[in-house]
């Protein structure tokens, strides 16, 4: 049984022997270890491997010795730039200021600019929102102030509780629980593990993840509204595209009187995109729900768990299964990755889907050798697509379907409308490659399987209903 504790060590000689020893004592193997002064001076976390009765036996050490973190401690760092006069003394007043108010200094920087003027930077221990804000009036008596984002700084301050911090700043934004939390707290440290291992600084990163969180929680409740569009396919078949402003398309095909989903967006907006599909449809909660889902990323799979039948490739059913069975899906069998996709699962609230609801009709082609294999057919309605499988692009199992007939295609993430996003849709598409180095696991190879996509469309006027952005519309001369 494996186990992180998140510790807070003291600042002081043989701290990290007394946990080891701890460990030992209890025949507990550590596995993994992560501590950064630079970042945070008393957290240290700890991968443990033993027993179930020997891990318990280690909370109560930690505990006895006071090394386990509390959630109690709500202090954070609060960065501030005073815009002071460039003369002898000119920092004396914050200086008395800051010791009227009894605040702890974590950082200071200044140099002078070959202006008037010098900014003072500095960091200060708060354990009270309510001082800080009456602070910073007071302050404005003496300069200019100004409170700077600490997570979209370049630069590594010393802050003896960035974890909490960041993670705190995170959690309010997307209302998270504290046991959410502290699971969020652990990613969060093996994304700056891993980004020191390579030698990147972290703070592009955990800028980009912070705007990230920003950009889904201020499109929640009444700020959420995704363009929705119908296409008229045939006088007994419509297409509705429900493009939400962060998450992937959520296409729902209306044919001869029965209804089949297409990818269905972050699990966070489970409640507001209900709310849209009983507009759409006023017989959901009594019709048999079933989707198709062209690849198993987080943002196509969100709301799963809500439908009765998933249809699915045999690759994207296996890595579904894996996720439900707690092992790692295909994006977080890369290392690089795993932290990012596992911090998007917890601020998005995803829930892996009982493999049971999965079917697969199509045949199970191990090695596939070209761009884009056929590997069966899909009749809905009056659609009768082809299906074809890309070598794994953009994620394995990926599958994009073609109607010769009625010339439509079902493109996935493999080819999007990348011309017609909407604002909110285009600044959620900058942050994904930023998270997980990149958006396809081999760009070439996906631009391949996106030439072979055009390559495979007939003569005649086309909709290409991608999983981002709007429909487009392709014609294909003679």
């Amino acid at each position: 049984m494996k186990k992180t504790y998140v510790t807070s060590m003291p600042n002081r000689i043989g701290a990290f022997l007394k946990a080891s020893r701890c460990f030992s004592a209890l025949g507990i193997n550590i596995t993994r270890v992560s501590y950064n002064k630079a970042v945070d001076s008393h957290t240290l976390f700890i991968d443990a491997e033993g027993t179930e009765e020997q891990l318990k036996k280690a909370d109560a050490e930690l505990g006895k010795i006071g090394y386990l973190q509390s959630n109690a401690n709500k202090t954070s760092i609060v960065l501030i730039e005073f815009c002071l006069r460039d003369v002898p003394g000119s920092v004396t007043d914050i200086l008395t200021l800051i010791n009227e108010f009894n605040f702890n200094i974590s950082y200071i920087s200044s140099q002078e600019n070959g202006t008037d003027y010098q900014f003072f930077k500095m960091g200060l221990y708060v354990d009270d929102h309510e001082k800080i804000t009456e602070f910073l009036k007071e302050a404005e008596q003496f300069c200019r102030v100004r409170v700077i984002d600490y997570n979209s700084s370049e630069k590594v301050y010393d802050n003896s509780i960035f974890y909490n911090t960041y993670v705190m700043g995170l959690s309010r934004t997307m209302g998270l629980s504290e046991e959410v939390c502290r699971e969020l707290l652990v990613h969060v440290n093996l994304a700056m593990q891993t980004l020191d291992e390579q030698g990147l600084s972290p703070y592009r990163t955990f800028d980009s993840i912070s705007k990230f969180s920003e950009l889904l929680g201020k499109s929640k409740g009444k700020s959420f509204n995704p363009r929705i569009s119908t296409h008229k396919i045939t006088d007994n078949t419509e297409i509705i595209l429900v493009e939400p402003p962060c998450g992937s398309n959520t296409i729902i095909i209306k044919s001869n009187g029965v209804v089949l989903f297409v990818d269905s967006g972050y699990a966070c907006y489970k409640e507001e995109m209900l709310g849209i599909i009983e507009k759409i449809l006023p017989e959901y909660d009594s019709m048999e729900k079933q989707i198709l889902v062209t690849h198993a990323d987080v943002d196509h799979c969100g709301l799963l768990p809500l439908f009765d039948k998933i249809i699915a490739s045999h690759k994207t059913a296996n890595c579904l299964s894996n996720e439900y069975n707690g092992k790692n899906g295909y994006r977080e069998s890369n290392p690089i990755h795993k932290p990012y996709i596992n911090i998007c699962k917890i601020l998005t609230s995803y829930q892996a889907v009982n493999p049971d609801k999965i079917t697969v009709p199509w045949n199970d082609i191990q090695d596939l050798t070209e761009p884009l294999t056929q590997i069966g057919f899909f009749d809905f309605g009056e659609l009768h697509f082809e299906v074809y499988e890309g070598k794994g692009g953009h994620l394995p199992g990926e599958i994009v379907l073609i109607d010769y007939s009625k010339h439509i295609a079902i493109t996935g993430d493999i080819y999007i409308n990348t011309h017609n996003l909407t604002a909110e849709q285009a600044e959620y598409n900058r942050y994904a490659p930023i998270l997980m180095t990149s958006v396809d696991t081999d760009p070439k190879l996906c631009l391949q399987e996106r030439k072979a996509i055009m390559q495979r469309l007939g003569v005649g006027n086309w909709q290409i209903f991608g999983a981002h952005g709007f429909k487009k519309d392709y014609f294909v001369n003679a």
